[in-house]
């Protein structure tokens, strides 16, 4: 449903937000071995966010990634629309170009429910949410 850079973006912004959470900047290489991805695909993400303003960065012995306070707040759904734009949430489910309530696709009501459910799901996803579930080991972020 998401391309594969957006599922390295959500599981990198996990970790960094995890790490955030104890006042850890990361570095490039570190979230790439945290979350089985290749360094220089993480690296280009990372500055994708870094440019729309989802992560932070600071440069120097110390630095590395980070979430702010008000970076924490994000949802998965900002993610989303950050690296795919909104067509997890408006395309149509078989891909057709004309599919629209006017010429519905033969499963155009029930993908657009669908939609509606991972959209709200998405937008109720906190980054700053997940530290304790990933600290614990309850959920993980490799494969």
């Amino acid at each position: 449903m998401v391309s594969k850079t957006c599922e390295y973006a959500i599981r990198a912004v996990l970790f960094v937000a995890q790490q955030s959470k104890k006042n850890v900047k990361v570095s490039v290489k570190e979230i790439a071995i945290a979350i089985d991805s290749p360094e220089s695909f993480i690296a280009k993400i990372l500055q994708e966010l870094r440019r729309k303003g989802i992560v932070l960065s600071a440069k120097g012995p110390s630095g590395g990634f980070y979430l702010s306070a008000k970076g924490l707040k994000y949802s998965l759904a900002d993610i989303v629309y950050a690296i795919d734009g909104e067509k997890l949430f408006t395309s149509c489910g078989l891909g057709l170009t004309t599919c629209s309530a006017k010429k519905p696709c033969p499963i155009h009501n029930e993908f657009a429910g669908m939609r509606k459910q991972i959209k709200k799901m998405l937008q109720s996803a906190i980054l700053g949410d997940y530290d304790t579930v990933l600290n614990t080991g309850e959920r993980y972020l490799k494969r």
